[in-house]
């Protein structure tokens, strides 16, 4: 005689039907149900009251179309990040003028930037220093106009020597009627990375380490400058 086969071994089998789940919520379909069915049984000489059901209707088409709002929304964030993710690798070797005053040079390696002047001034000065605070050159730029003002340092001491290994600091101070203030002062180095984050992206500048995007004030085109540098040497 074969035994009846329980709920047990129903279970075990993989057999036993499955439990629908129980929706705590009512969605838009369930209300428009409950309407229809209203209608269908409601007395013609005395209709109830649907405008509760409507306005639980319109509130779900507003909550449906916000829905799909944000996901245009995302959407088109992604695509701006994929494009901004694009367009900032393509910095990657460039020249970039940082707004920094500190910068890691090789032996007798030079130096080139810029200073910013608030306005105009008849005397224009760039000290150099190494780590230790040590002045290794001096540079007078004489009368400039305000705006960014180039400069560019050799990699020589005052006395004409190469300075040495090491990071080095660039202050900057114009004569504004009969006060000396200070200037802002900008390195120029090649743009070696790009990191990406939550915030944006920042990149990763040789000699200076990495900033944020926001700190840099151009970018330029390193073979470029490069040939255009050729050319002054060679007609000097």
């Amino acid at each position: 005689m074969v035994s009846p086969v329980s709920g047990l071994d129903l279970n075990e089998l993989g057999l036993s039907v499955p439990v629908a789940e129980k929706k705590d919520e009512l969605g838009q379909e369930d209300f428009l149900h409950l309407m229809i069915t209203q209608l269908k049984n409601q007395d013609p000489f005395k209709p109830m009251e649907s405008g509760e059901f409507l306005g639980q209707l319109a509130q779900f088409g507003t909550v449906q179309g916000l829905a799909g709002l944000q996901t245009s929304f995302d959407s088109l964030a992604g695509s701006l990040v994929s494009n901004q993710a694009l367009q900032a690798a393509s910095l990657v070797g460039r020249e970039a003028l940082v707004a920094t005053s500190r910068v890691s040079l090789d032996a007798g390696e030079g130096a080139s930037g810029a200073l910013e002047l608030p306005t105009a001034s008849n005397q224009v000065r760039i000290q150099i220093r190494d780590s230790s605070g040590q002045l290794v050159r001096e540079l007078s730029l004489g009368r400039q106009n305000a705006g960014l003002v180039p400069f560019s340092w050799d990699g020589l001491r005052d006395d004409g020597t190469a300075a040495p290994e090491g990071r080095y600091s660039f202050t900057a101070d114009f004569l504004n009627g009969d006060k000396t203030e200070a200037a802002t002062t900008l390195v120029t180095a090649p743009i070696d990375s790009v990191r990406f984050g939550k915030d944006g992206f920042s990149v990763q500048v040789r000699g200076v380490g990495e900033v944020p995007f926001s700190s840099v004030r151009e970018v330029r085109n390193a073979f470029t400058n490069a040939a255009a540098d050729e050319t002054v040497a060679a007609a000097n």
